[in-house]
């Protein structure tokens, strides 16, 4: 199956970005993306999967549904074998399974919280423990954690919320002329899907080829002390409990830095990235509109003409 080309989805420039930071830093801990359905959330997701498997053999992208059991997503003993040939096997679970990729939940809030507690715990540590009757496991489980869900049918614990370390809300377009682009792309792969993803064959392979020198990169990447300054500073004004916050902006700061090839972070970064970190976090954020933030707001056809990289790749 052939997912429609990442460089390709239009208006959906924040939620690309927030993944892609994601893809340059694993450490950010995956992105929760909320908004209205049928916006192409999953076939954001999916295309992003498909680029990073240009340049990582085997790229996994899983899918957890809602309805997994425990079993399903940390693993089990194989009692196929356990009962004709006596002996233990373990089958590996959804977790183990997206080691190095992306495990995808659509409509994470309707996920129980015990399952919740365990996906976010693994994200943050990178592995998990699995205790079966006699089986003791350990399993590596590097994985970026991408949820999306719907506000009107639930939301999400503050705790929990507050683990995901990006944040983006994905509206429904209200412009015209970006509604019909959107259309029309989508028209064009249904009808000739090889053409439609030859003709970003070449975006696609710059953008991954971008990623991969950002995660090279990001090491070296450097920060100042009034880059400290500023993230704290930040942080006290929009009152955010906790120091994640102050950690998650210098991470986002420095990946973004690294995406556009630059050597130090700076305020310009902190700026970009400053919605996805304090949006889920903070009251008093989502109730401001600066004018970088109204900037960033607009349709990528708004977009200036000078830029030397756009992340729209339209």
């Amino acid at each position: 199956m052939r997912s429609f080309p990442f460089t390709a989805i239009y208006a959906q420039e924040d939620f690309k970005l927030a993944l892609i930071l994601c893809m340059i830093d694993p450490g950010l801990g995956g992105v929760l993306a909320l908004g209205d359905k049928g916006t192409g959330k999953t076939t954001t997701v999916r295309g992003l999967s498909h680029l990073m498997q240009r340049c990582i053999t085997g790229f996994p992208f899983v899918n957890l549904p809602i309805g997994a059991t425990e079993d399903r997503v940390l693993g089990t003993i194989r009692l196929d074998i356990l009962i004709n040939e006596k002996r233990t096997e373990v089958q590996q679970g959804l977790l183990a399974a997206a080691n190095q990729g992306i495990l995808y939940i659509d409509e994470v809030n309707l996920l129980n919280d015990y399952l919740m507690d365990v996906l976010l715990d693994a994200a943050a540590s990178g592995a998990y423990h699995l205790e079966r009757d006699t089986v003791s496991q350990w399993f590596e489980s590097k994985f970026c954690l991408v949820g999306t869900m719907n506000p009107e049918e639930g939301e999400l614990r503050p705790q929990l919320l507050d683990r995901f370390g990006l944040s983006v809300t994905v509206k429904t377009p209200m412009d015209r002329i970006d509604r019909m682009e959107i259309i029309s792309r989508r028209l064009q792969f249904d009808t000739d899907t090889p053409a439609f993803i030859e003709k970003y064959d070449r975006q696609e392979q710059q953008l991954v080829q971008q990623i991969m020198y950002a995660r090279e990169q990001l090491k070296q990447v450097s920060y100042s002390d009034m880059i400290l300054a500023n993230i704290a500073d930040t942080c006290i004004q929009y009152q955010v409990e906790g120091l994640r916050a102050d950690i998650l902006l210098l991470k986002a700061a420095r990946a973004h830095a690294a995406f556009f090839g630059k050597k130090e972070v700076t305020t310009d970064d902190i700026h970009k990235v400053m919605p996805f970190v304090l949006s889920h976090r903070s009251k008093h954020y989502s109730s401001t509109q600066n004018s970088q933030q109204q900037r960033e707001n607009q349709s990528p056809r708004e977009e200036k003409e000078g830029d030397s990289i756009r992340i729209s790749m339209s």
